[in-house]
């Protein structure tokens, strides 16, 4: 899983999306308050702003649910695709779709799974690994064609290509190992 612990730190927030998935935290917190019948603890996927419409989707979705197994599938559609879209506003993010189950790429499968297990270290030891790889990869490629810019213009650029592709590697995972609120959901203080 190192390239896709290293694929978690470093993607944009739409190529991390995994709340859009039908297998995702969303989904799965949906289903259950559908099952039971109360909208409560699927709310805290949307800010308070949109409480009330995700309220109004929901006894929706209860209505036209006791329709039949076909008006059941529909309705519970509706009722994730809601959901996911305002919890993705609450982001700050679009909202693109439903993605399939199992497109939560691993790295994040993984985030997901430390959670529940309440054990981070195997998480963090992938991370580590994969941000050490991906350091010691591109630093080697700019040291060996730094050795040989000076020869033509064209060995020049592609140095410098390398160096580019090194110093914003390493920007990118300080300014994640040391930043606050980088991705926030709705009312909800940011992440640390």
């Amino acid at each position: 899983m190192g390239a896709l612990g290293l694929a978690l730190a470093l993607a944009s927030p739409l190529a991390r999306a995994h709340c859009d998935a039908l297998d995702g935290p969303v989904a799965r917190d949906a289903r259950q308050a559908l099952d039971k019948g109360e909208a409560g603890p699927v709310l805290k996927w949307v800010g308070k702003a949109d409480e009330a419409e995700a309220r109004d989707a929901f006894r929706k979705t209860l209505a036209v649910r006791a329709g039949g197994s076909a008006a059941r599938e529909l309705a519970d559609r509706y009722f994730l695709e809601a959901l996911v879209r305002l919890h993705r506003a609450g982001e700050g993010e679009p909202f693109t779709g439903l993605k399939p189950a199992g497109s939560i790429e691993p790295g994040l499968a993984a985030a997901d799974a430390a959670l529940e297990s309440g054990k981070v270290a195997g998480l963090r030891e992938e991370l580590a690994a994969a941000i050490r790889n991906g350091v010691e990869q591109r630093f080697q490629r700019a040291q060996e064609l730094r050795r040989h810019a000076a020869d033509s213009v064209e060995a020049g650029r592609a140095y410098v290509a390398a160096y580019v592709d090194y110093v914003h590697f390493v920007e990118s995972v300080h300014r994640l190992g040391t930043a606050e609120g980088q991705h926030g959901h709705g009312d909800a203080p940011a992440h640390p």
